[in-house]
């Protein structure tokens, strides 16, 4: 079905402004759904941290007043088409001219503001969505704003909501006050099927309760959510809700990500001419001050430093991990114990691990496409985007099973030959470490290493068919 309109809500999008996966699959899902057939826009706030170069490009069509309890604040709309695709950007001096985007003292009035203005704008831009497509806490209460506040109005009554859950772990949890004095709902929605959460009010499960559909971002982690382990205290609205539960992988921009043509890299490459692959891995060594050597595999790391991506199992075997003929190349920043771990390591161990405490677009690239192998341990990963981009730059991950990391890594069988990585079950050092020292070994088989790399290369995480899964639910939602 064709011209389905959608307004796509996001906190943050690619290239304006971004913290993790979110601003990913903001910026490059809606550029497919537009090809797939979709009247698509974006909404997101106007950040004070968005590049010059974009912000001048905006253009301002207009203004409303939006009323969060006694507050009266203004909400500026301005337009910029990038990459075919329209973005709407919201603004409002106080709640968005801060530095970073999240973690603010006052983070449940500057979301709800988000929210109600996002739906209050519509009239003022003559858009008319069919559905508000939803991602994470921040956007979670506009499916209950439009049944609380809105419907009554025939301009918002058959407005429909899908909401995409990218990570459970962050719901945007705060005191139940908010109800009536940000929200301005009724009591009859702080409820145990409604907002209401250990008595406190929860966005995330906002969405959960009053979205018409909700998904998520990989078919294993849509099952993971349902039990208790990886619930997030949220499984049993998860069940209540596993009917109208959809679960699709993540893409990447192929356009974006193409070895062939990436100017960020040191040197391009395809899948029939791998010597750029190998002049990348030359200069990243070099780059970095590892000495230049291929014969030694380079395992890189771009990750947030926290417990789930699996940092404790790596602290555990570190040790072992360092005794093993590799260089370890990490970027990244998080916990403090595992900054100064990597730090100290490559202080002690210069040859052999190289420690970028930040991040860095360009050097993350490099790492892509420089490294011979990824590793992602994680405890829980709902889809993973960085096993993808390894992928097409043609190195190789090594993963835990779980979430999204199962649904895109197959582990490579040496009887059949199937297998595009490599991968363990349990969360366990010893089992990682297994795996990494097995993912060594055939590295020094070069036949089967380049046969995976090729394999990888040629595998297709475009977004076109996810694309094609969305415009289907879109289709299911307006046929009910």
């Amino acid at each position: 079905m064709s011209n389905i309109k959608i307004l796509f809500a996001a906190s943050e999008a690619v290239p304006f402004a971004k913290t993790g996966g979110l601003a990913d699959v903001a910026g490059s899902l809606p550029k497919a759904l537009k090809k797939a057939g979709a009247d698509i826009r974006v909404v997101m706030p106007k950040y004070k941290g968005i590049s010059k170069s974009y912000t001048e490009q905006m253009q301002f069509i207009g203004s409303i007043y939006v009323d969060l309890g006694w507050r009266h604040q203004y909400c500026g709309i301005l337009k910029l088409e990038y990459e075919d695709v329209i973005f709407y950007f919201l603004d409002n001096e106080y709640y968005f001219n801060r530095d970073g985007l999240y973690g603010h003292y006052d983070e449940a009035e500057q979301f709800t503001f988000f929210c109600k203005s996002l739906i209050e704008m519509l009239p003022a831009i003559d858009f008319q969505p069919d559905i508000i497509h939803c991602n994470d806490w921040q956007t979670g209460v506009v499916s209950l704003l439009l049944d609380a506040r809105y419907k009554k109005n025939s301009y918002f009554k058959n407005i429909k909501t899908i909401y995409t859950i990218h990570n459970l772990k962050y719901q945007g949890v705060f005191p139940k006050e908010i109800l009536t004095d940000l929200l301005n709902v009724g009591w009859e929605y702080f409820t145990v099927n409604g907002i209401e959460f250990y008595d406190q009010v929860n966005f995330m499960k906002a969405g959960l309760a009053f979205s018409d559909i909700i998904s998520t971002v990989s078919k294993t982690y849509a099952e993971e959510i349902k039990y208790d382990f990886f619930g997030e205290n949220l499984s049993e609205m998860v069940r209540r809700r596993s009917g109208d539960l959809y679960g699709i992988i993540n893409g990447i921009d192929f356009e974006e990500n193409n070895p062939a043509t990436d100017k960020r890299l040191f040197a391009n490459y395809d899948v029939d001419h791998l010597d750029g692959k190998s002049a990348n891995k030359r200069m990243l060594q070099e780059s970095l001050g590892l000495p230049v050597n291929n014969d030694v595999p380079v395992i890189g790391i771009i990750s947030r430093l926290v417990d789930q991506k699996g940092f404790d199992l790596i602290a555990c075997v570190f040790d072992e991990i360092l005794k093993e003929n590799v260089q370890l190349v990490i970027l990244g920043s998080g916990e403090a114990k595992y900054e100064h771990m990597f730090s100290e390591a490559a202080s002690h161990h210069p040859d052999k691990v190289s420690s970028s405490i930040k991040y860095d677009a360009v050097l993350a690239q490099r790492i892509y496409a420089g490294s011979d192998m990824f590793l992602m341990p994680s405890l829980f990963e709902p889809c993973g985007l960085s096993q993808l981009f390894s992928l097409r730059y043609g190195t190789i991950p090594i993963v835990r099973e779980t979430g999204g990391l199962k649904d895109t890594i197959q582990p490579y069988n040496e009887y059949t030959g199937e297998g595009n990585g490599f991968s363990f079950t349990n969360y366990n050092a010893h089992e990682m470490l297994h795996i990494l020292r097995k993912a060594i070994y055939y590295y020094h088989n070069h036949d089967i290493w380049n046969m995976l790399v090729r394999r990888g290369m040629t595998l297709d995480f475009s977004w076109e068919k996810s694309a094609k899964e969305y415009m289907d639910i879109y289709q299911k939602m307006l046929c009910k």
